[in-house]
């Protein structure tokens, strides 16, 4: 028997109108949503239905907006168990959720206060990130080494087979960026991002998590969460808590985390929250695992 990952979303899968029908077809949905706006004193529901795409975009509110959305789907899908789970970035909190190592409540002021350090860490060390196409790892590794001994810049997010993120200071990324391009990258593109993420440069942001993670109660997890930080599953509290105060500086590993998984058995994949991204990443990885979105209440109704 294959077994069944679920996987959640991070950063840029936010859209205006996100998780509205689930809030106005189920009751759960609605206690949900109102009870973590209590929790962080904002009618975040607001900027999420009817908001604008700035608004939405400003890291505070993308990162507590993406985790509340797959959460609620992940509550209301009650028909299917997953053997594992991992989330991109952000989304490993609403694996470790979904896991049962967090509370919802504790998580929903934990992702308010990484969002907010994040965007103040890259109002104090300004910075940006650049997406490179078609390039090897080892060699975008040996550029970004070379022009760190200058700037900072390090691989960020390896996502698919030849998606690749960097991150760091401006110089550094567009000094990257263009040796990367000189040394026949396909495509060569910066992010519109609010400062360099899965960098040294979220140092503030990493110290405060920390102190906010002292105050909250984990959990071992109750299935294997796959960790951007190792790209391998951990179960183990101290484990957990060490890779999230880790995983804001340090590189996504995705791709070796999907390969994992289906090394592990993983043969059908749920991405849970909004929008498509991890759904094409998996099918770049492996195009022979059968992957599937929930992100709308329809897609919801079939399980139910």
């Amino acid at each position: 028997m294959g077994k069944i990952a679920f996987l959640f979303p991070g950063q840029g899968s936010q859209y205006i109108g996100m998780a509205k029908d689930l809030f106005e077809n189920s009751g759960d949905a609605k206690l949900l949503i109102e009870s973590a706006e209590e929790i962080m004193g904002i009618k975040i529901s607001d900027v999420m239905f009817n908001g604008t795409e700035e608004a939405l975009k400003q890291t505070d509110i993308t990162q507590p907006a993406i985790f509340i959305h797959s959460m609620v789907l992940s509550y209301l899908l009650k028909s299917i168990k997953p053997d594992m789970s991992a989330g991109h970035s952000l989304g490993e909190y609403s694996a470790l959720v979904q896991a049962g190592a967090i509370q919802y409540h504790d998580a929903v002021s934990l992702v308010r206060l990484r969002g907010s350090a994040m965007l103040t860490a890259g109002i104090e060390q300004p910075g940006t990130m650049a997406a490179i196409l078609g390039m090897e790892k080892a060699k975008l590794y040996e550029i970004c080494a070379d022009v760190a001994k200058e700037f900072i810049v390090q691989c960020a997010n390896f996502n698919s087979p030849g998606q690749i993120v960097i991150s760091g200071s401006v110089e550094g990324v567009k000094k990257a960026m263009e040796i990367a391009k000189s040394n026949g990258a396909k495509l060569v593109k910066e992010l519109v991002v609010s400062g360099a993420f899965h960098s040294p440069l979220m140092f503030s942001a990493i110290e405060k998590l920390e102190t906010k993670l002292e105050h909250i109660a984990i959990e071992d997890a109750k299935i294997p969460v796959y960790t951007n930080v190792t790209a391998k599953p951990v179960t183990s509290k101290d484990e957990i808590k060490s890779n999230l105060s880790k995983q804001l500086s340090a590189a996504v590993q995705w791709e070796d985390t999907i390969k994992n998984m289906i090394e592990d058995g993983a043969t059908e994949f749920y991405e849970i929250g909004p929008g498509k991204v991890l759904q094409g990443l998996v099918k770049r990885i492996n195009p022979n695992v059968n992957i599937f979105g929930i992100d709308k209440y329809s897609d919801l109704e079939k399980y139910l």
